[in-house]
């Protein structure tokens, strides 16, 4: 049992990235071209874009969604975390599921919410 949504979240993007290791080499891969570029900041959410738009990382968008929105503050954490020379390149707000309760609940599946991928 987790004492708070944050540590729920973080077992969350924990679980996948144990099972989607490509998605954290991507995200590295994908941070240092633009801290060679020159950036000294960046999104880690345009990160996440980047690896939705150009990989089929993760699942198959129907019985899971690919990548979590809850998962980029995990990773640029991470990131920064691992590679401190570029702390701050992600800028980070105080995670405020910290003094939520966990919701005890699985991930959203797009099944759960009814979507409907067939075109009329």
């Amino acid at each position: 049992m987790v004492n708070n949504r944050k540590e729920e979240m973080r077992q969350q993007v924990m679980s996948y990235h144990k099972k989607h290791p490509e998605v954290w080499e991507l995200f590295v891969r994908f941070t240092f071209e633009k801290i060679n570029r020159g950036f000294n900041n960046y999104s880690a959410k345009a990160i996440f874009e980047r690896i939705r738009w150009e990989n089929d990382a993760g699942a198959d968008g129907l019985a899971q969604f690919k990548i979590g929105n809850n998962y980029p503050a995990f990773y640029a954490r991470a990131f920064m975390k691992m590679y401190p020379e570029h702390d701050g390149f992600f800028r980070t707000r105080k995670q405020t599921s910290e003094d939520k309760e966990p919701t005890n609940k699985p991930e959203i599946r797009p099944m759960d919410i009814g979507v409907n991928y067939a075109i009329s």
